[in-house]
């Protein structure tokens, strides 16, 4: 096998559930190939960088191998291996996320304590 679809060694990789998320993904811009924007129907060879966005993390990944067949998730981290770079950028910006995490605490509407500090606040701290 020398090349295979876009989206079928995404879902073989087990990057998404299913073909049809690959496909949505890549049509929405969130996959790149060798920095270009990607097509589902585009042939992948041996070598070729992929940068991919899920969630939060963007990961960029050198395809090893290929496959049409969806196997189990030890045989699937065998078709790529993740750069160094992608793996630290990726860890560093979860520990922002984390560090921020915990200052921003959104439980919706305030309490009516909450809003006698709000009041108290902006009265000792006018513009």
């Amino acid at each position: 096998m020398s090349k295979v679809r876009l989206d079928k060694w995404l879902w073989a990789a087990r990057f998404f559930k299913t073909r049809a998320k690959a496909k949505e993904a890549i049509d929405g811009g969130k996959v790149h190939m060798d920095g270009n924007r990607a097509r589902p129907s585009k042939e992948i060879k041996l070598g070729e960088l992929i940068q991919l966005r899920q969630g939060w993390d963007e990961k960029v990944v050198v395809v090893k191998a290929l496959s049409e067949m969806r196997k189990g998730a030890p045989e699937a981290a065998l078709l790529y291996e993740e750069t160094p770079d992608s793996i630290e950028k990726r860890l560093q910006i979860a520990e922002q996320r984390k560090a921020a995490g915990s200052q921003v605490i959104s439980e919706g509407r305030p309490t009516k304590k909450d809003r006698r500090q709000i009041h108290r606040f902006r009265e000792q701290n006018p513009n």
